[in-house]
C-alpha cells in the first residue's frame, strides 16, 4: 500500500521535475503543495507535535540548501523544494535525503560535463564552445528524497 506521505512525494516530486527540465523554473505551488502535505502527514503520524516536526523539517530543508542559493549554485526554487519535502520527510530523515540529493545531484553533473566534452570531441568543429549551462536540480532533489522514503522502513 502506498503511504499518503509518498504518493505526495511522487505527484509533487514529478510535477517540479518535469517543470524543472522543460521551463527551467519550479512553481512556488509545487514546494507548498509539499509544505501542506507535510504538516497534514506529520500532524496525523504524531499529532500536534507534528506540526512542530514539519516546521523543523521545513527550515532545516531551507537552510542546508540556502547556502548553495547564496553562492549562486542553486536556484531558489530549488530550496523552497527541499523545504517543503522537509516538513514531509520531518528532520532526521531531511539530513538523509539531503545526502542522497548531493549524491545524485553529483553524478547528473559528472554526466553533464561528460556530454559536453564528448560534443566538443566528436561534434562539429566550428571553433566555437558551448559553454556547460546550468544543470536542473529538481530531478536530484526529488531522487534524493524517493530514496530516502523507499529505505525508510
Amino acid at each position: 500500500m502506498v503511504s499518503l506521505e509518498m504518493g505526495i512525494a511522487v505527484a509533487v516530486g514529478l510535477a517540479a521535475t518535469a517543470e524543472d527540465l522543460t521551463r527551467r523554473t519550479i512553481s512556488n505551488w509545487l514546494p507548498l503543495t509539499a509544505l501542506a502535505g507535510g504538516v497534514v502527514c506529520q500532524c496525523l503520524e504524531k499529532g500536534w507535535k507534528g506540526a512542530a516536526a514539519a516546521g523543523a523539517g521545513a527550515a532545516s530543508g531551507f537552510g542546508v540548501f540556502l547556502v548553495f542559493y547564496l553562492l549562486g549554485g542553486m536556484g531558489g526554487g530549488d530550496v523552497k523544494l527541499m523545504a517543503g519535502f522537509g516538513a514531509l520527510l520531518g528532520f532526521s530523515r531531511l539530513l538523509e535525503a539531503a545526502f542522497w540529493t548531493a549524491l545524485v545531484g553529483g553524478l547528473l553533473a559528472v554526466a553533464a560535463i561528460s556530454v559536453v566534452a564528448l560534443r566538443g570531441k566528436f561534434g562539429k568543429a566550428t571553433g566555437e564552445q558551448r559553454p556547460l549551462a546550468a544543470i536542473p536540480y529538481a530531478p536530484a532533489i526529488v531522487a534524493g528524497v524517493w530514496i530516502t522514503l523507499l529505505s525508510t522502513p
